[in-house]
């Protein structure tokens, strides 16, 4: 096993707090890129039907002969099967692709709101968690009155909200909710996906400096001490080992107070209120 440090989820399952993510990584390149992040140590792999590549991560996880209890899978839901009431089948189809009997965890995609179907596709979920398929469920891209729909109309709270988080965009508002309901934060696009010059940022370049490591590192250590689950990408094996070894320094009260003071609450990404 690795060093990695978990969370307890409200479920009461543990999710590796540092994970990698295949967002974007073409299905050609995605088996060899997941064996070589299984190889650098990362365990919490995170996918999602709209990757294209769910096949793909499962011939790695069956190449890579990890023992299933020691490995945390993540998958999503896609927007057009909630469309059209296609949970149950998305969901057996994950599985199947994925080579799976069942999956760690199991987010809606994005609430699509004009669609106004996120809470009943949210009661299918909740029968993916009482029969055991799915050990965890959860959302992503969700904003609070999304998460307070749920709250209020079904049984079972999200595990985790998977959102656009970043030193620029840190979601306190969102961040505090959850953390009053018992709600994980994950952060996707946790570098800024390079739309920004993150790295270059003052108080970034001096944490680096000072402890001798990358930007890259410095950020995911503040994602880290911040408490965030962090799922950063790379289709290089030695940046993914770069990414995973943020373990060994701690930024200091004052770094990480530089960087929680970069935050300007601006997006890089999709508003999830506009996606439908």
């Amino acid at each position: 096993m690795t060093n990695t440090p978990t969370l307890t989820l409200t479920s009461g399952t543990t999710i590796p707090q540092l994970g990698f993510g295949v967002f974007l990584v073409d299905p050609d390149d995605t088996q060899r890129v997941v064996e070589d992040a299984l190889a650098v140590g990362y365990r919490h792999i995170d996918t999602a039907t709209g990757y294209n590549n769910e096949t793909q991560v499962g011939a790695a996880l069956r190449a890579s002969g990890i023992p299933r209890e020691e490995l945390f899978i993540t998958t999503k839901l896609r927007n057009d099967h909630h469309k059209a009431r296609d949970v149950e089948g998305a969901f057996a189809r994950s599985l199947d692709m994925l080579g799976l009997d069942y999956l760690d965890l199991y987010l809606i995609h994005w609430p699509m709101p004009a669609n106004d179907l996120y809470v009943e596709t949210w009661r299918t979920f909740e029968t993916f968690a009482a029969d055991g398929r799915a050990k965890s469920i959860g959302v992503s891209n969700f904003l609070i009155p999304h998460l307070e729909r749920l709250l209020a109309e079904t049984d079972v709270v999200p595990a985790v909200n998977q959102v656009e988080l970043h030193p620029i965009f840190q979601q306190r508002e969102l961040r505090a909710f959850q953390a009053q309901h018992g709600i994980a934060t994950e952060a996707w696009g946790p570098l800024g996906q390079g739309k920004y010059p993150l790295f270059d940022l003052a108080p970034v370049q001096a944490a680096a400096a000072s402890h001798g490591v990358s930007p890259a590192q410095v950020v995911l250590r503040w994602h880290l001490q911040t408490g965030n689950i962090v799922i950063p990408k790379s289709n290089s094996r030695e940046r993914m080992a770069e990414n995973f070894d943020v373990f060994g320094f701690e930024l200091s009260a004052e770094e990480f107070a530089a960087i929680d003071a970069l935050d300007e609450n601006r997006r890089v990404g999709g508003n999830p209120s506009e996606i439908n």
